[in-house]
């Protein structure tokens, strides 16, 4: 007998796959490049599942004019990617290998919104859902959801929606 599982949406944020500088300017806690990639796909991969949807927060990949990285790497993540680019993204290329690239700076789903840095302005009675600052801390009604601070995995959106009940 085969069980459905119900389709979940993530939010997360800069990756920087393939980006070895990352681990030295954000003390990241591996030997490597490779062993970062490969550590973060997995956490990815044991939360999403193929039918699953992540709202991705910029700066997903760094890979020169490799582009071939991104298909390899796009055929190991589990789900829907759902991106607003970063600073470092290439929306032509991702949009290339089956990312969604949203359009314009912000994506606002009930009284969150997302965005890629955090906003200087959120509107009252909203809360932004952002990335761009790595490890650091975020402040007012703002949440940060860059893997520096999630462990390196995906968070699932309902706990975005209950923390940000707590910031009022």
């Amino acid at each position: 007998m085969m069980v459905l599982r119900k389709m979940t949406t993530f939010v997360t944020a800069d990756q920087h796959w393939f980006h070895k500088n990352i681990i030295r300017y954000c003390n990241r806690p591996f030997a490597s490049v490779e062993q970062m990639n490969y550590e973060m796909i997995k956490r990815w991969n044991a939360k999403l599942g193929r039918s699953d949807t992540v709202i991705h927060l910029g700066d997903f990949a760094l890979v020169g004019k490799n582009w071939n990285k991104l298909t390899w790497l796009r055929q190991n993540l589990n789900g829907n990617i759902k991106l607003l680019c970063g600073n470092h993204d290439n929306a032509y290329h991702l949009h290339r290998i089956g990312i969604t690239i949203y359009p314009g700076d912000t994506y606002t789903y009930k009284n969150l919104i997302f965005s890629h840095r955090p906003l200087e302005v959120v509107p009252k009675g909203f809360v932004n859902v952002h990335g761009h600052i790595h490890e650091k801390k975020s402040y007012g009604n703002r949440i940060n959801i860059s893997v520096d601070v999630t462990r390196f995995a995906p968070v699932r959106l309902t706990y975005i929606l209950l923390k940000s009940r707590l910031l009022f």
